[in-house]
């Protein structure tokens, strides 16, 4: 079953409680007792060092995992009474009034919210007064987040205006939403109905999205395994190379690669393979003088052609 990401914060909450109890646990154990998989565990466990009761740090989750057992080596310390300085009290205060207006969430978690923040209010005091005269308002992709995370817990179908980078155009397509996660960017992954076929997009390349009554259906899919990053390509991928210069070395930070060799001016040539090697035109002209591609020729030819409609228009337009 597809997770959400506030089941999968309630699931992480629960997980403190539970491993305070069970100092040495077993990961297997653990597992089984949350009904997700190792790896989803091993997941939380490398989130949960990044939280704690204070904003500063030092006060944060001290969990770690050998692969068989999990230890906390600070339950006592986190289990303090909470006592918020006047920053962090307004900081959580404004964030608190700003994830309840979201569109798309649960009524039931709006309501529980709103009495949160009603209590830490009143217990902040002039802290918490003064906050109510500080407000955030969300970019897109929070509204796209929220009715991405309503369809997938209501079950519902969705439709989308897309960006896709590759194409260069603007689609519009039904997708049955299976998850949400987060690889550096937010993504939803989904089964989408225009292709048939397992597809994954970025949130903040939707510009339009509407929740359908259709309710969704995705086939059994086995989730991906993402533990080795969003693209992961197949030996039978083309391989493509591409030299950069010293401007350039930051793709081989960015993209999967096979090899990455040193080159005598300081830059590197890169090795990597990619199913759709047409999407690289967009890595090379955004390089600029600072790359090229080398191998297939024929993806290299289609580079210097786009470069040089690129250079026209921009000449017309000035």
């Amino acid at each position: 079953m597809a997770t959400n990401a506030i089941d999968q914060t309630r699931r992480m909450l629960s997980l403190v409680t539970y491993l305070r109890e069970r100092p040495g646990a077993h990961v297997q154990d653990v597992a089984r007792a949350f009904g997700i998989t190792e790896d989803e565990l091993i997941s939380d466990l490398d989130v949960l060092p990044m939280c704690g009761t204070s904003f500063r740090g030092g006060d944060l989750l001290d969990i770690d995992t050998d692969g068989d057992r999990i230890w906390w080596h600070n339950p006592d310390d986190v289990a303090e009474p909470l006592r918020l300085a006047a920053d962090e009290a307004t900081a959580l205060l404004v964030a608190a009034r700003a994830v309840a207006t979201l569109p798309g969430l649960r009524e039931s978690d709006r309501l529980a919210l709103v009495r949160a923040t009603a209590k830490l209010e009143t217990a902040a005091g002039e802290s918490g007064a003064a906050s109510s005269r500080l407000s955030v308002t969300f970019e897109a992709e929070g509204g796209v987040f929220a009715d991405v995370d309503r369809a997938i817990s209501e079950r519902r179908r969705l439709w989308l205006r897309y960006y896709s980078p590759a194409r260069d155009e603007l689609t519009e397509r039904e997708v049955d939403p299976i998850r949400l996660f987060a690889v550096g960017h937010t993504y939803m992954e989904g089964w989408c109905r225009l292709s048939e076929a397992r597809r994954t997009f970025r949130l903040d390349r939707v510009a339009e999205i509407r929740l359908l009554d259709a309710p969704a259906a995705p086939p059994e899919l086995e989730l991906r395994d993402l533990s080795a990053g969003l693209v992961q390509p197949a030996a039978e991928d083309p391989e493509v190379v591409i030299e950069v210069g010293t401007g350039g070395r930051w793709v081989a930070e960015y993209y999967p690669h096979d090899s990455a060799e040193e080159l005598p001016d300081g830059g590197l040539r890169i090795t990597l393979r990619t199913p759709d090697p047409a999407s690289l035109r967009r890595l090379a002209l955004r390089l600029g003088g600072d790359g090229r591609i080398v191998t297939p020729p024929e993806l290299a030819a289609s580079a210097r052609e786009a470069a040089r409609e690129a250079l026209a228009a921009y000449e017309d337009a000035v």
